[in-house]
This record gives C-alpha cells, sequence and structure tokens, in this order.
C-alpha cells in the first residue's frame, strides 16, 4: 500500500492554514494582520488581498483543528466530484463573497476557513443529485446549519455566523448552478 496525495486543493488548504497559524506564532502574532480581513483600502493592495487570504488565519488551535477537521472531512468528497480547479473557484468566490458582505453589512474583523466549511457541507448535499433535482438531505443541511447559525447570531460569542450562513448560500448556489462530474 502506498500514501496518496488523494485531494491536492484541499490538502494544500489545510497545509498552507497550519503554516500560516504555526508562522505567526513563531513570528508572536505579526504574521496574522495579513490573514485577517480588516479595514480595507484601495490604496493598500496588501488589504486587497485580506478579501482572499482572511480563510487561511485562525485564532486558536481549537478554532483552526474545528475548521480542519470538517474541510478534510468534506472537502475531498466535493473535490472529488467537482474536480480541482471549480473547486478552488468556489473557495475563492466564497471567501470573496463572504468578505464583502462582512465589509458592506458589519464593522467587525474576519478570520477562518468557517464559511469554507459551510460552503463544503452544504455542496456535498448535492453530489448525488441530478438537474432538476433538490435532494431532501440539502434541505435537511440547510435548515439544520443554517437554521442553528440564525439563532446563534443572536448570542454575543465573536463568532461570525454570519460568514457560516454566506458560505451556506455559496454552497447552495453552487449546488444548483454547476453538477458533480461536470469539469
Amino acid at each position: 500500500m502506498k500514501i496518496k496525495f488523494n485531494s491536492p486543493v484541499i490538502l494544500s488548504f489545510s497545509l498552507a492554514c497550519v503554516a500560516v497559524f504555526v508562522l505567526d506564532k513563531l513570528m508572536i502574532g505579526q504574521l496574522m494582520p495579513f490573514f485577517t480581513l480588516g479595514y480595507v483600502s484601495l490604496a493598500n493592495p496588501i488589504t486587497i488581498l485580506t478579501l482572499f487570504t482572511h480563510v487561511l488565519g485562525h485564532v486558536s488551535w481549537e478554532h483552526l483543528i474545528g475548521n480542519l477537521t470538517f474541510i478534510l472531512l468534506v472537502g475531498p468528497i466535493v473535490e472529488e466530484k467537482y474536480g480541482s480547479r471549480l473547486t478552488i473557484l468556489m473557495m475563492l468566490v466564497t471567501a470573496f463573497m463572504t468578505a464583502i458582505f462582512n465589509i458592506l453589512f458589519f464593522h467587525t474583523g474576519l478570520l477562518g476557513a468557517s464559511g469554507l466549511v459551510f460552503m463544503f457541507i452544504l455542496l456535498a448535499s448535492f453530489t448525488n443529485s441530478k438537474s432538476g433535482e433538490i435532494p431532501v438531505t440539502f434541505i435537511l443541511i440547510a435548515l439544520l446549519f443554517i437554521g442553528k447559525e440564525v439563532i446563534q447570531s443572536l448570542q454575543n460569542d465573536q463568532i461570525s455566523q454570519f460568514a457560516h450562513i454566506m458560505g451556506g448560500i455559496c454552497g447552495s448556489i453552487f449546488g444548483f448552478v454547476t453538477r458533480p462530474g461536470r469539469k
């Protein structure tokens, strides 16, 4: 038996998240601003990059491990069904949309891959569906996960439930407009 790098996008993303976290700890927090969405200025290209890079930053080991557990569980299924290129595109669009909506509606920073987690979870429910069908699993997952986030958004817990909801919305849209197996 040999070890196979079975999901290059998901594994590379996961390794990048770990590298950013470890390097930030070694640099005593000096790296994380490049991986945290805050104030975005068109005059500063680094802040524009955070529209995408905020998904690589994590505030703690618990935050990182929690996100990577779901990404490594569901991400390879999505990457296998939708292909690596489309998976990267969906990840970039989700990161960007989450960032834009956070800037427009909230005055808080944003970091972490939770939006991607929710995108993968909802998108995975479409992996065995056909055009013109709405999977019951999608309906149940949407109700459970997004419903839970709406309820939890009433708490003051430093968690961006909105990013989770936005990731779920992106995953739902991708599920309806793309079909598994199409590269």
